[in-house]
């Protein structure tokens, strides 16, 4: 059986999808961008400041589901420019501590809304 798991603390969903489900104990995020959910406005400027809104986000998000960073397995992190990936690791390690999930990271042609980052996670209950 699947739950579905919404939260306000985090971007609504933006097409026919949930912001996330959780299935046997594991929580599977959609992907996350730099929108504001208290205004539900784009966050724009330089990729760091786009990627401290999406993981700030992911974690409301993760915690609304009854789990958190800490017990995230897997991310996927999609840029729309890899010269930001140094810039974006370093918000990334904010928060995620060792032992550190497993991760794959993206350079994508293009983003939702023309933005510089998307995360997608899948974590333990």
């Amino acid at each position: 059986m699947k739950n579905i798991i919404s939260t306000d603390k985090a971007p609504a969903a933006i097409g026919p999808y949930s912001q996330a489900v959780e299935v046997n104990g594991l929580v599977f995020t959609s992907g996350v961008v730099p929108i504001d959910p208290a205004t539900g406005e784009l966050v724009t400027g330089p990729a760091e400041v786009q990627a401290e809104r999406a993981f700030k986000s992911l974690k409301a998000l993760l915690e609304a589901a009854g789990s958190s960073t800490a017990n995230v397995i897997k991310t996927t992190v999609f840029i729309s420019d890899m010269n930001d990936f140094g810039k974006i690791n370093e918000v990334y390690a904010k928060y995620f501590e060792e032992p550190y999930p497993a991760r794959s990271c993206v350079e994508v042609a293009r983003l939702p809304k023309d933005v510089a980052i998307e995360i997608e996670a899948v974590a333990a209950k």
